[in-house]
């Protein structure tokens, strides 16, 4: 079972949280990672951000990142997004 986990801060508090999760093994893992991030975005009701370098390169290293006001496209009234992926 791959799951990840979504969590909304602002001044070092969380807003709100949602865990994704998915049992389907056919798609990879990027694919779940991409489709989690939507659904997160979707409960939360926010449009999806852009993968900038340092998300990337933070998600390869650790499985997590934050995305912040300059990944979003949309005005944002939060501090960050995090994702992690707790299991796989």
């Amino acid at each position: 079972m791959f799951r990840m986990w979504g969590k909304v801060f602002k001044d070092n508090h969380m807003l709100c949280d949602y865990v994704y999760s998915s049992d389907d093994y056919s798609i990879s893992r990027t694919k779940k990672v991409f489709e989690g991030l939507e659904v997160i975005c979707k409960e939360f009701d926010l449009s999806v951000p852009i993968w900038l370098d340092s998300n990337i390169n933070d998600f390869k290293r650790v499985d997590k990142t934050r995305f912040n006001s300059d990944n979003f496209i949309d005005h944002i009234e939060f501090d960050f997004l995090e994702i992690h992926v707790i299991e796989e």
